[in-house]
């Protein structure tokens, strides 16, 4: 097929257009950035801004079979919670979002179109308990996500549902529950918390301390990104037209998941909990609907992913600082 993926250039887009080359299409990828880590290798990459009307008609005018639309204005705690960014997530985001679906609703042959949505939607009060949190699909109404991002993805997946009961579009959406993996935001104020962990431990001496915001019991799941690619064109291409959660349901605390990290980096560290951004207490994908309706849910154990994550960040921390330089 041939197929278009949006924000290709981020973390989750390009592991999913390599994914999707590997399988023998041909991709094409667009994003406003340069990808990051080097260009995926037979994806025909193209930097352009999609909150632009023009440069959505032009790429969408050359006919597509699939659009995987993951471009977005995002990233963890430290970028969503702040309240800071809040007017340009929502601008950024959901312009883009206005103009894929619009624009694809008016080509003469539609393409099937793939929305990522997130956990975000989900409300609050759901997730007060770190032990018990809700986060069965249908329990994003009555809504109340807990940031301006989960709004604008809660609005954004009801744009492409009404686009698909008015204009005939195939849509799909998928909420994403915390994926992580090599080739992610680890050290620009972007990244997540597996990899801002990782970060830390690997910069730390032995002997040292990492921080951590909050008091390390508020709780997640983690998806690493193979898994989420899988699942992400299982859900594609299935006939399943409601939104559906990809993420883990092996849920850990973040004093947990910083304490296995240590464990990977065979040091001696301590933890200091300081004030920031948490978001809620608890957060868990629940797979009881994908395994009803694709059969399928993710089965790799966190300790598999953050082997390869730590390893890889690892690597980038010494990239980083480079050697020592020689005394004089």
């Amino acid at each position: 097929m041939r197929i278009l993926v949006c924000g290709a250039a981020g973390f989750i887009g390009g592991h999913l257009a390599a994914s999707l080359v590997r399988d023998g299409h041909d991709v094409v990828g667009i994003d406003i950035n340069a990808p990051r880590f080097g260009a995926n290798s037979g994806v025909r990459m193209i930097q352009a801004d999609l909150r632009d009307p023009a440069v959505v008609g032009s790429i969408l005018g050359e006919g597509f079979d699939e659009v995987y639309q993951l471009a977005a204005d995002m990233g963890g705690a430290g970028y969503i919670f702040t309240g800071d960014n809040d007017a340009q997530v929502m601008h950024n985001s959901a312009t883009i979002n206005l103009n894929v679906v619009n624009t694809a609703a008016g080509v003469k042959n539609p393409p099937r179109l793939f929305f990522s949505s997130s956990a975000c939607v989900y409300p609050q009060q759901n997730q007060t308990d770190p032990d018990n949190p809700f986060c069965a699909e249908e329990s994003a109404y009555p809504a109340d996500p807990d940031s301006e991002y989960g709004w604008e993805k809660l609005f954004s997946e009801r744009l492409y549902a009404a686009y698909a009961r008015n204009h005939g579009l195939t849509v799909r959406i998928a909420r994403y529950h915390n994926i992580f993996g090599p080739l992610c935001s680890w050290n620009d104020g972007r990244e997540k918390a597996p990899a801002a962990l990782a970060r830390k431990v690997a910069e730390a001496p032995d002997g040292g301390e990492i921080e951590i915001w909050g008091d390390g019991r508020q709780t997640r799941s983690f998806l690493y990104v193979d898994e989420c690619v899988e699942g992400t064109v299982r859900l594609m291409r299935s006939d399943c037209a409601e939104p559906l959660n990809i993420g883990s349901e092996e849920m850990v605390t973040i004093n947990e998941l910083a304490d296995r990290f240590i464990a990977l980096s065979g040091k001696t560290l301590g933890k200091r909990h300081i004030p920031g951004p948490q978001g809620v207490r608890g957060r868990n994908s629940d797979n009881r609907l994908i395994g009803e309706k694709l059969g399928w849910r993710p089965s790799r154990p966190l300790a598999d992913g953050m082997r390869e994550l730590y390893s890889w960040i690892e690597g980038q921390v010494g990239l980083s600082t480079g050697p020592a330089e020689p005394s004089a």
